[in-house]
């Protein structure tokens, strides 16, 4: 039996619609300006940081030369502000803000040029030897013995007479 071949009806022939690369400005009513939406590229990561002059001393024994309140530069010159603030030659700045009771990280990773991972860990196991090193004074126990092991982990022996 051969079926052969129906004609579709216009109603229902499928169309394809491919947008237009003239790209024309936006258009307005009643003299409105157009409104432009920026994007940010900004990225923000929670850190268990409280103590901001802890964290001040931590980037800057990890080498780091810090701006005090001052802005982070991202993609295209946006800005956000941060209460510590690291300048890379890049243009895209790393930066430490303030919220609640704890510190963000706030940067534009897409352009920063930094293993994000490996930066937070470092800042975050700097300021745990800070903390611990802190809390060990503030209680009377003295420090008997401190190394950093194969993988990183920093090992530390304290004692009290009582």
């Amino acid at each position: 039996m051969d079926i052969g071949l129906l004609p579709i009806p216009p109603t229902l022939k499928p169309t394809l619609q491919i947008p237009s690369t003239n790209h024309q400005p936006p258009t307005t009513t009643n003299n409105q300006q157009p409104t432009t939406i920026l994007m940010s590229h900004f990225t923000t990561i929670k850190v268990q940081i409280k103590n901001g002059e802890v964290l001040y001393n931590c980037l800057q024994e990890l080498g780091y030369q810090i701006e005090c309140n001052s802005l982070v530069r991202g993609y295209q010159g946006d800005t956000t502000n941060a209460e510590y603030v690291i300048r890379q030659q890049n243009g895209y700045d790393l930066g430490f803000r303030c919220q609640g009771e704890t510190y963000e990280l706030v940067a534009d990773f897409w352009g920063a040029g930094i293993n994000q991972q490996q930066f937070v860990n470092a800042i975050n196991q700097k300021y745990a030897h800070k903390m611990l090193m802190h809390s060990v004074q503030e209680q009377g126990f003295n420090v008997e013995e401190e190394e950093v092991l194969q993988d990183g982990t920093v090992r530390v022996v304290v004692a009290r007479w009582v």
